[in-house]
């Protein structure tokens, strides 16, 4: 009788916990069931905001470039009436006083030096003051050798922020003694991962013009052996010579110019400036199988990421 009841018992407990189990595997189903679906609610609107905010985004660079567009086309015409218009004033023959054609030649300066090449002007210019029999010819060289140095000194700013640079005293006393050229200090610059090494000689100097004829050399290693690329070129530069227009072409689309800065009766000083093509002028461009380089390079960078 007793091992009856103790059986009974123990089936019992076993329905108890049969119904228990039952009982807790509803609940956990209905638990999960309730935390996945606020899981699902919860990155659904994780999603639709993301959506909404990348399609704001979109819209808002939408309307940006529109507008930058516009301004910029409506800047292009009122800048292209003004080239017209200066350009024009040159070409007329007696056109206008001395103070009209320095004028035109300063918002010419101002506007379009990165554009266009205008050391011709300035030389023709500075020619036909000296030239001129108007009064005030100082004042007008002033003018326009003041324009030439501010737009030099502001190319030169922007230059060497992306580049490297380095000073030369030249003493000219001592280029007159030797009319063979005297050779100026080495340097090493590099920019963009490319060590180039620079050398200067100074062949003449022209105290009217204020100009010095330079040979430079530039030697870029190719190896660990040694071995240079050497790129050679001879030229003129003097303060009509701005450094984003009148610049020497490199390999992997670098530039790289010399500026004077000064020139006195005894000596003159010079600056190097070594930089990226694309700060180069709007008219220096690089060559297509450079842009394909370039691009090569930069997906080979953004795979090794």
């Amino acid at each position: 009788m007793a091992e009856t009841n103790k059986k009974d018992a123990w089936e019992r407990l076993g329905a108890i916990l049969q119904s228990g189990g039952g009982l807790i595997t509803a609940v956990t189903v209905a638990i999960l069931g309730f935390i996945g679906s606020n899981y699902l609610k919860d990155r659904e609107s994780a999603d639709t905001a993301s959506r909404e905010r990348m399609q704001a985004s979109e819209a808002n660079v939408r309307i940006y470039t529109e507008l930058m567009s516009k301004r910029e086309e409506s800047e292009s015409v009122l800048r292209k009436g003004m080239f017209d218009s200066m350009i024009q004033s040159f070409m007329k023959s007696g056109s206008g006083s001395m103070d009209e054609r320095v004028l035109n030649l300063e918002l010419l300066s101002y506007n379009f030096n990165e554009s266009i090449n205008l050391k011709p002007l300035f030389v023709f210019i500075d020619k036909q003051i000296r030239v001129s029999k108007e009064k005030g010819r100082g004042e007008y060289l002033d003018r326009v050798h003041k324009v030439a140095t501010e737009i030099t000194r502001k190319q030169m700013i922007v230059l060497e922020g992306a580049g490297r640079k380095f000073d030369r005293h030249i003493d000219l006393d001592s280029l007159a003694a030797n009319p063979g050229g005297i050779p100026l200090d080495e340097d090493t610059l590099t920019v963009e991962g490319i060590t180039r090494h620079f050398s200067i000689v100074v062949q003449k100097a022209d105290k009217r013009t204020q100009e010095l004829k330079l040979q430079l050399e530039i030697r870029t290693p190719i190896d660990t052996l040694g071995n240079f690329e050497i790129n050679t070129a001879e030229f003129w530069t003097g303060f009509f010579d701005f450094p984003m227009i009148d610049n020497t072409r490199l390999a992997n689309d670098q530039r790289c110019s010399v500026v004077v800065n000064s020139f006195e009766d005894n000596s003159a000083d010079i600056t190097l400036v070594y930089f990226p093509g694309s700060y180069a002028s709007l008219k220096e461009k690089p060559y297509y199988q450079e842009v394909v380089q370039k691009l090569m390079k930069t997906n080979a960078q953004i795979n090794q990421q």
